[in-house]
């Protein structure tokens, strides 16, 4: 199995420090920072919007992934990808025309993924693989951190490993809920490529960062 990338999901760090916080993952080895933005409409919580990505964005060289949790979400991509978001990951149901709003993403000059709820189907990527750079598969309900795997979605994970494969994508398959030494090689196995963890890498405080990180990638 090849070595995933690993997202931190700030969403578990302190808020009180996050540019702090960011500086430490980056420097135990993430390799992206994953940003949950909610707007408590599409998910029943709120966390931060573009200012805090902007504010952050100095403080680190390494990619923010960011994961739009939010409808309608045309309206925010330029504001997002001009504070400093790199790949920005979008859920079908919060807007009506997928294709376009991807297309967009990428005028914009970032990565354009397509996030799956559990009980979101493959297909809504069947034909629109060649416009999509990253795939997300939330192995939790979104809306809020500390949930527990579901396992059933490794299925998803495999299924849409062998649609890239088919359609000989470069395309990051990356995966986000209940992320922990247990579970990432299981994820692995099934296909990610990226994985994103909250707890399992924040607990600890900054002095276990990096070890956590090292637990996440296999080694």
């Amino acid at each position: 199995m090849s070595t995933p990338i690993i997202a931190p999901s700030i969403l578990a760090s302190d808020f009180a420090k996050l540019g702090e916080e960011c500086r430490a993952i980056e420097a135990a080895g993430a390799d992206w920072v994953h940003i949950d933005v909610m707007d408590g409409h599409f998910v029943p919580n709120i966390t931060i919007g573009p200012d805090v990505v902007k504010a952050l964005r100095p403080h680190v060289k390494i990619p923010f992934d960011v994961h739009l949790m939010i409808a309608p979400v045309d309206p925010y991509l330029e504001a997002f990808i001009s504070a400093g978001a790199d790949i920005v990951t979008i859920h079908p149901e919060a807007g009506p025309h997928l294709h376009r709003s991807l297309k967009r993403i990428r005028e914009l000059g970032a990565k354009a993924g397509v996030v799956f709820n559990p009980s979101a189907p493959v297909e809504y990527v069947e034909w629109i693989l060649e416009d999509v750079d990253q795939l997300l598969v939330m192995t939790v309900n979104p809306g809020f951190g500390g949930q527990s795997f579901i396992s059933s979605q490794l299925r998803k994970i495999e299924r849409l490993r062998k649609m890239i494969d088919a359609a000989g994508l470069d395309i990051q398959l990356e995966v986000d809920g209940g992320v922990t030494p247990v579970t990432a090689p299981q994820c692995v196995a099934a296909g990610a490529t990226a994985l994103v963890a909250g707890s399992a890498v924040f607990k600890g405080g900054p002095e276990a960062y990096a070890a956590n990180i090292r637990a996440l990638k296999g080694g």
